[in-house]
């Protein structure tokens, strides 16, 4: 093949694509065959904005929640004191990170993250840094409520975490390893909903993502495609072997901690007011349970619902509500699934004859108020 008739086979080819393709900026012009004038496709670059083109393809879920959260992501500085192998005070620091969702200086993150804080000390995304204030936290589900002395701070948008889809995208925003990575955005799915770990004998339920998720990334957002906070994020699976397990706490749940965290301080939860074994938990005091349903109750607290109701040490807790309970597990979910005030069927066997009782749970005491 010749050069001209390779050219006619290419310019024919780039008019052919003008005709499935709308908008590619192809225009008119001349050419000349064998000394004679012939209409040829040539590319007007005038037309074609490459700027809009460029921004179109860069302009990624994971872009537009770094503009829209990023700026509310804070990091957050923990300087506490322990004690070393000497018993001597010695200060320690660690960094996690913290959403901000007031424009007053309203800030979420991980209790964890606060726990056991001397001072707290807030890193915001222009450079400044703000002494925090511990508004409230709650231990069992891992959040609490950080205060500086800020006003028209950034805020990001909370979502409905159960309109979440397992398989969308999934964007973290945090600081992994501390400050010198702060802001750092990190993508994935939703791997998996109500994800339920066990940790210290309660559970909680999670959204699984794989988005990467390092020390450093608790308390921080996770994000749909739309920039909405659907999580906060609080654990990592850490095993060897195992890569792309991470774990945040559905913000719809994060919401009502939040609003009595503002109110209260902490989170008014019931109780039964009763110690239990399962045999696990016995064999770690060094006792030995041969029970081979229910829960041992080890101790009943002065005036607390269960001792209102006449349960007594020895009993053995079988039902609550219809439902077996045969770990200590077991009985924190189903009380905890309740309100203060609600009342409860327990079913316990006590030397070997069954009773029923209804009890009315009781707020549990706080720490501050014993």
């Amino acid at each position: 093949m010749t050069f001209k008739k390779f050219a006619r086979v290419f310019c024919a080819g780039i008019v052919t694509a003008t005709l499935t393709f709308s908008g590619c900026g192809i225009t008119q012009g001349e050419g000349v065959k064998d000394g004679e004038k012939t209409t040829v496709a040539v590319e007007d670059t005038k037309s074609v904005d490459k700027t809009e083109t460029v921004a179109g393809i860069r302009n990624t879920p994971a872009v537009n929640v770094a503009k829209l959260v990023g700026p509310a992501v804070v990091g957050i500085t923990n300087k506490a004191v322990a004690r070393d192998f000497f018993n001597r005070r010695i200060e320690t620091e660690g960094v996690g990170s913290g959403v901000i969702f007031q424009s007053d200086g309203y800030i979420v993150t991980n209790n964890h993250v606060i726990a056991g804080a001397k001072e707290l000390i807030v890193s915001l995304p222009d450079g400044n840094s703000l002494n925090g204030e511990l508004v409230g936290a709650d231990e069992m589900t891992d959040i609490a409520v950080v205060k500086i002395d800020a006003k028209d701070l950034p805020t990001a948008k909370f979502g409905n975490s159960d309109d979440v889809m397992v398989g969308e995208p999934a964007i973290a925003i945090g600081n992994p390893m501390g400050l010198e990575f702060r802001g750092s955005v990190t993508v994935g799915i939703v791997s998996a909903l109500n994800r339920t770990l066990e940790l210290s004998d309660r559970k909680i339920s999670l959204i699984q993502t794989d988005a990467a998720i390092s020390p450093g990334n608790s308390g921080g957002a996770l994000c749909n495609a739309e920039g909405e906070v659907i999580g906060i994020n609080s654990a990592k699976l850490a095993a060897n072997g195992v890569e792309g397990m991470a774990f945040a706490i559905p913000i719809n749940t994060v919401q009502s901690i939040i609003s009595e965290l503002m109110e209260k301080g902490y989170v008014a939860r019931p109780y039964l007011g009763v110690t239990i074994f399962d045999k696990p938990t016995a064999a770690r005091y060094g006792y030995q349970l041969t029970i081979d349903k229910g829960v041992y109750v080890f101790q009943v607290a002065l005036n607390a619902p269960a001792g209102r109701a006449g349960l007594q040490r020895g009993d053995i807790i079988l039902k609550i509500d219809d439902k077996e309970v045969n770990t200590v597990t077991d009985v924190r979910s189903e009380v905890a699934a309740h309100k203060v005030g609600d009342k409860i069927k327990v079913e316990y066997d006590r030397d070997g004859k069954k009773t029923t009782v209804e009890v009315t749970l009781q707020e549990m005491p706080q720490p501050s108020n014993q």
